[in-house]
């Protein structure tokens, strides 16, 4: 009997999914990521990645998987708040320029400056002015960045209104997850257009030469993530640094006069012993 169409596109899907390991990939990345983390320090390197995209596009979880096996002191996350009102009145760039890197340093913007052209600008936080000014600045004040010497990586994930719907209802549903949805990422959900709308814009207008908009395909998360690290590898010209092992040496040997101290102290419940 011949394979039917669906059939075929089926069992394509199915080895599609056999040729590669998630967790296996995923690990050697974050070992790549080590090894980039490396030459960051001896090199004093300044690396500026930003995070954009559609709200459960997956920014959080990518974000995890590239900052879980290394120091929180390299790679330093970036998630600001709303602006205080003295920050209001400073211009707008302001308080991010604050947190680039020094060297040695890859900061990690969830979310950036870019918050003006697309919540600011869909939800009234900023003028329609305010944001056109902002896509005309941003384009030379991140040419500004790079010819200081950082390199400025931005990647937009996107996702499908069907699989955003999936993960929004999933949120509401999983007390684990509950904490992830905010009124943002409701009214985010009801005016999808107005956002396409926000975001086809603020990409044409600051996808430059000197720091490209990269787009991630996100619907399926984890596919989502492997590419978007290996393209954060492949984009910057590391090197791996040569680990040299540390002779340890011998412990000291307790000393004769040492007494264990006796004094009651609060010792934290054995409650695994009683789990079954």
């Amino acid at each position: 009997m011949n394979k039917s169409h669906d059939d075929t596109e089926i069992g394509e899907k199915q080895k599609n999914k056999k040729s590669w390991n998630y967790d296996k990939e995923i690990a050697r990345l974050q070992v790549e990521l080590a090894h980039l983390q490396a030459w960051v320090k001896k090199s004093g390197a300044r690396i500026v990645i930003i995070f954009e995209g559609r709200d459960a596009a997956g920014k959080g979880g990518m974000i995890k998987r590239i900052t879980e096996r290394v120091s929180s002191r390299v790679f330093r996350v970036i998630a600001l708040p709303a602006p205080t009102d003295r920050e209001k009145s400073q211009i707008y760039m302001q308080r991010y320029m604050a947190h680039l890197p020094a060297a040695g340093e890859i900061v990690i913007f969830d979310r950036s400056w870019y918050n003006r052209p697309g919540v600011d600008r869909v939800m009234g936080f900023c003028s329609d002015k305010q944001a056109r000014r902002f896509l005309e600045v941003a384009p030379r004040f991140e040419a500004a960045i790079v010819e200081s010497g950082i390199t400025l990586l931005k990647y937009f994930l996107t996702v499908g209104e069907e699989e955003q719907d999936r993960r929004f209802r999933r949120r509401i549903e999983d007390p684990l997850r509950q904490w992830k949805l905010s009124p943002m990422d409701v009214e985010s959900y009801r005016r999808w257009w107005d956002y396409s709308r926000a975001y086809d814009e603020m990409i044409r207008a600051t996808d430059s030469r000197h720091a490209p908009w990269w787009i991630v395909q996100s619907d399926d998360k984890k596919r989502a993530r492997i590419n978007c690290i290996s393209h954060i590898l492949n984009s910057i010209p590391y090197e791996k640094i040569k680990f040299h092992e540390p002779e340890l040496g011998k412990r000291q040997k307790r000393p004769s006069d040492y007494v264990e101290d006796e004094s009651v102290r609060n010792v934290v419940p054995d409650v695994v012993a009683g789990v079954t």
